[in-house]
C-alpha cells in the first residue's frame, strides 16, 4: 500500500465483539486505520454505520469488493477458519478474534493459507498480552529470575454465566453452534497466556464435566493437570458457574514464587536456588532465606484498541505483530487436549492427533441438539442466521 495512506478496514461479524472493534476504528482510537465497509447477515445489525461505510450482507462479498485493505474477522468460531482462509487467499491482511479456530486441524488449514504470504499481515486478538501484569511476569521468566519452571496453576474460574445466558442463542454451548464450551469460549486468553509464559506441556490429563451445572451439551467445568518436558507440572481449573470467582495466576520456579492476583504481582524470589540450596543444606526443614518483592504494575494495558493499532502499525510496516495468528494454534490445541483426555478418560500427548480430535468433534455434532434444531427448520438460512 502507499506510504502515509490509511489502512481501509473491515469489519465481518457486527455482533459485540465486531461492532466494538469497528467503533474503535469509527471513533479515531486506531491511527493510520480508517472503518470502510461492515458485513454481516443481519441487515438491522448494518443500520447504525453511516453513508461513509459499505454495507455486505456476507463476508465474502466485501472481500471481493476491493474496498479493504485489512479485514477483522468477529463472527462465530466455526467461520474463522473459512473466512480467515478466503480473505488471505484474497490477498488481504487479516486479524481474527479468538480462537482462531474451533480445532487445531481447522488451525492447521488456516495457517497453510498464510503459508507464502509474509507481504500480508495476518493477526489474532490476543488482547491480554498487552496486560501490564502478564507483560511483567513474561519478563520475568525470560530474563531468567524464576530461574527453571517448577509449577504453574492458573484458577480461573471468574466466568459465571447464567442458564439465560446459555439460552439467548439456540447456537450457544452447543457442539454444532459453538464447537465447545468454557475452553473455547471463556478462555483462550488464558490458554494463550499459559503457553505464551510457560510453554507446551507434553501431556495432558482433562476432567471436563459436560453441562454439569447448566441445561448444556458442553464442558462447564474443568479441571486439568499437565506435565511439561523439563518435568515441571500444571495445573489449569476453569468453571462457569462459580460464584464468587477466582483469578490466580501462580508460577514457581527454582528461584522463587511469582502471584498475580487482582492487578497486583507479588514476587517472593530465593536468595538462592531452591534445588541448589535443597542439596547443599545442613537445614531439614527450613528453605531458602527469601525477598518479597511487589512489583509495580497499574492498569490493565491498551487491550483491544493496542492490538487493533498494532495491527495497522504491523500492515505500515512500523512495528512487529503482538500476537501473530499463527501463534493462535497452541491455545486451541491445549484446550482441544483438555477435551479429548477428558472424553477419552485417559492422558494425551501434546501434540496431539488434530485429525483425530477432529472425528471425535465430528461424532459429538452429529447429536448436537442444534444440528436437530436446524434438521427440523428444512431450511439452511436458519442455521446461518443463527450466527449472526
Amino acid at each position: 500500500m502507499k506510504k502515509g495512506r490509511d489502512v481501509r478496514i473491515g469489519v465481518i461479524g457486527a455482533g459485540n465483539m465486531g461492532s466494538h472493534h469497528a467503533q474503535s476504528v469509527l471513533d479515531g482510537h486506531v491511527a493510520g486505520g480508517r472503518l470502510v465497509a461492515v458485513a454481516d447477515q443481519d441487515a438491522a445489525r448494518l443500520t447504525k454505520y453511516g453513508d461513509e461505510v459499505e454495507k455486505f450482507g456476507s463476508g465474502k462479498a466485501l472481500m471481493k469488493s476491493g474496498t479493504a485493505d485489512a479485514v477483522i474477522i468477529a463472527t462465530p468460531h466455526y467461520d474463522h477458519t473459512t473466512l480467515g482462509v478466503a480473505a488471505l487467499k484474497q490477498g488481504l491482511h487479516v486479524l481474527v478474534e479468538k480462537p482462531i479456530s474451533v480445532h487445531k486441524a481447522d488451525c492447521e488449514r488456516l495457517i497453510a493459507a498464510y503459508k507464502g504470504r509474509r507481504k500480508q499481515v495476518f493477526a489474532a486478538m490476543f488482547n491480554q498480552r498487552t496486560d501490564p501484569c502478564y507483560k511483567k511476569v513474561k519478563q520475568l521468566i525470560d530474563d531468567g529470575e524464576l530461574g527453571r519452571l517448577m509449577r504453574v496453576n492458573w484458577i480461573i474460574t471468574s466466568w459465571f454465566r447464567s442458564e439465560a445466558y446459555y439460552a439467548s442463542g439456540g447456537w450457544r454451548a452447543t457442539w454444532a453452534g459453538e464447537g465447545g464450551g468454557v475452553l473455547l469460549n471463556q478462555c483462550p486468553h488464558q490458554l494463550d497466556l499459559i503457553q505464551w509464559l510457560c510453554g507446551m506441556p507434553v501431556k495432558v490429563r482433562g476432567h471436563c464435566a459436560l453441562g454439569k451445572r447448566h441445561k448444556i451439551e458442553v464442558e462447564d467445568e474443568v479441571t486439568a493437570y499437565m506435565e511439561y518436558k523439563n518435568g515441571a507440572t500444571g495445573v489449569f481449573i476453569t468453571s462457569t458457574c462459580e460464584a464468587p470467582g477466582t483469578n490466580r495466576l501462580e508460577i514457581v520456579g527454582e528461584m522463587g514464587r511469582v502471584v498475580v492476583e487482582g492487578g497486583k504481582i507479588a514476587f517472593t524470589r530465593n536468595e538462592v536456588s531452591a534445588l541448589e540450596y535443597c542439596r547443599k543444606t545442613q537445614e531439614r526443614f527450613r528453605g531458602p532465606p527469601v525477598w518479597n518483592i511487589d512489583i509495580p504494575v497499574s492498569g490493565h494495558g491498551g487491550q483491544h484498541r493496542e492490538i487493533l493499532q498494532n495491527f495497522v502499525d504491523a500492515i505500515r510496516g512500523k512495528a512487529k505483530l503482538i500476537a501473530p495468528a499463527a501463534e493462535g494454534i497452541h491455545s486451541v490445541e491445549l484446550g482441544n487436549a483438555m477435551l479429548y483426555s477428558a472424553l477419552l478418560d485417559k492422558p494425551v500427548d501434546v501434540p496431539i492427533d488434530g485429525k483425530a480430535f477432529e472425528r471425535k468433534l465430528k461424532q459429538l455434532i452429529k447429536g448436537s441438539k442444534f444440528v436437530k434444531k436446524v434438521a427440523k427448520t428444512k431450511s439452511s438460512d436458519d442455521f446461518s442466521k443463527s450466527f449472526a
